[in-house]
């Protein structure tokens, strides 16, 4: 089993504040959650969830921000957690602060837009950061191909390395090909995976790319690693 643990690190001239902060923002309203009532925690994800029939009719639009803060288990969580973890930082150093804040979340409004227009009826609340996270890894790819994602083969316990367009497009890949199967289901799985959250934030954030990579990151960049 393969787990990704890191990636190589550009040095750039901004601190990823939001990048951390909300890794810590997401871990604080989850502690919040696992501390209610179980009633009282369904309560809380069905008013802050985003739930496709209620977006699709035009109310409560605020929930397809609110909804990406919230998990529904630890291991949502720590995954979510991993991935926005290692791809987001280089995005925030090479862009800044201000403009990755709102890059991070309008790609996770493109990715609930996206799980709606595939389900608009649905009444399950959505939630999660993995929409937004996925639009991060849709601009990695394209801002930072040859960088390198660090794997550890648990198995063997020891560490490789992958070209990021290798790992991120075998992701985008794997999602898509979900998301087809899902279709009958209405885009989402049994598990209660919105793939087409993920497809949709991933096409969102590697068009975004396409515009950051021309605007801040320089050949020497691209061509590292």
């Amino acid at each position: 089993m393969f787990i990704p643990i890191g990636d190589d690190n550009i040095e750039r001239g901004h601190f990823p504040v939001f990048s951390y902060g909300f890794i810590l923002l997401n871990i604080a309203i989850f502690v919040f959650q696992s501390s209610m009532p179980e009633g009282a925690n369904a309560s809380f994800v069905q008013t802050f969830g985003s739930i496709p029939v209620e977006i699709s009719q035009g109310v409560d639009l605020e929930t397809l921000v609110t909804s990406i803060f919230l998990h529904g288990s630890w291991m949502h969580l720590i995954g979510n957690m991993l991935y926005l973890w290692i791809f987001a930082d280089n995005i925030e150093a090479t862009v800044g602060s201000p403009l990755f804040l709102v890059f991070y979340l309008l790609g996770g409004l493109a990715a609930g837009l996206a799980q709606v227009l595939i389900n608009p009826y649905s009444q399950i609340p959505c939630i999660g950061a993995s929409g937004a996270i996925a639009a991060v890894m849709g601009a990695y790819i394209v801002m930072f191909p040859r960088s390198r994602v660090k794997m550890l083969i648990i198995i063997f316990f020891t560490v490789v390395y992958f070209p990021a367009w290798a790992f991120l497009g075998f992701w985008f890949a794997q999602q898509l090909l979900s998301g087809m199967g899902a279709l009958g289901m209405n885009g989402v799985d049994a598990g209660g995976v919105a793939w087409w959250a993920h497809i949709g934030g991933f096409a969102f954030g590697a068009l975004v790319g396409f515009v950051f990579r021309k605007t801040f990151v320089s050949q020497s960049v691209l061509r590292q690693a």
